[in-house]
């Protein structure tokens, strides 16, 4: 796979639609990159999918630095994009980029902040001091508590102007591409006409410059978590478990290791 860059990932803006999942080791970076994926996302919900916590809000910038070498070492060519967790930006610009620093020094390429207006001035800082930086608005993981649950925003009018307002004020700031997540199909289509930056959705319809999920879901490996907008490429709930059933089975009987297993 030819080495993706950012100025190849805008070219792309309304022309080539953009692939991009989360990823949070080298095992599955490799098959990522293997796949053709171009675009990494180290993302925050580690908390959730690795860690088993109820939210993104207890990772920390040394934990997605962590998962951020793992994946680069594992996959060389695809943009890689690391997630600025809670806390990690909201005192302040300064203190916003020195922890773009750390997650850039161990091998991100961008970093991708929650919010819109109030987020801008960081973006603008950032950019100008050489870190591409991603938006994110719509749902906003780490604001759970403040819209009262993981639900669809953008819906009333209050919503709707809010996002919009805020994806303007990101691509303004120079964000290098845009996450729409769980906002209606339509919205997310005016929004990606309105800006400059390439649209990643999630939840947010087709008229997006590119699409994103976790890799996990996508594999299918959690079989009760099925919200509408995620497709299961496998059934790896299932597969899995099977295989490792079937190797209990295997051990308790006797029948692994074989003659051919053994060292």
């Amino acid at each position: 796979m030819k080495k993706m860059t950012l100025p190849a990932l805008r070219d792309k803006k309304g022309k080539d639609p953009i692939a991009m999942v989360t990823c949070y080791d080298a095992a599955f970076a490799r098959l990522a990159e293997a796949a053709g994926i171009e675009t990494l996302l180290v993302g925050d919900s580690l908390g959730m999918v690795i860690k088993g916590e109820g939210s993104t809000l207890g990772v920390s910038v040394d934990e997605v630095a962590y998962h951020v070498r793992a994946v680069r070492r594992g996959a060389p060519a695809p943009f890689l994009i690391a997630d600025m967790p809670f806390g990690s930006y909201q005192a302040s610009v300064a203190q916003g980029v020195d922890n773009a620093v750390t997650l850039m020094k161990a091998g991100a390429e961008a970093v991708k902040v929650e919010g819109g207006v109030a987020v801008a001035p960081l973006v603008e800082r950032l950019t100008a001091v050489g870190i591409p930086v991603v938006g994110h608005v719509g749902l906003t993981p780490q604001s759970v508590n403040l819209f009262g649950g993981y639900r669809k925003r953008g819906v009333t009018k209050r919503e709707h102007d809010e996002i919009l307002r805020g994806a303007i004020a990101l691509d303004k700031a120079g964000a290098a591409l845009i996450v729409l997540e769980m906002v209606p199909a339509e919205l997310a289509a005016r929004i990606t006409t309105e800006v400059s930056a390439p649209t990643i959705g999630i939840g947010a319809g087709p008229d997006t410059d590119g699409q994103v999920l976790v890799l996990y879901d996508l594999l299918g490996m959690d079989g009760a978590f099925n919200p509408s907008f995620l497709k299961k490429y496998l059934d790896l709930d299932t597969q899995v478990t099977a295989a490792l059933a079937r190797y209990r089975d295997e051990v308790r009987t006797g029948r692994f290791p074989a003659r051919r297993n053994k060292s």
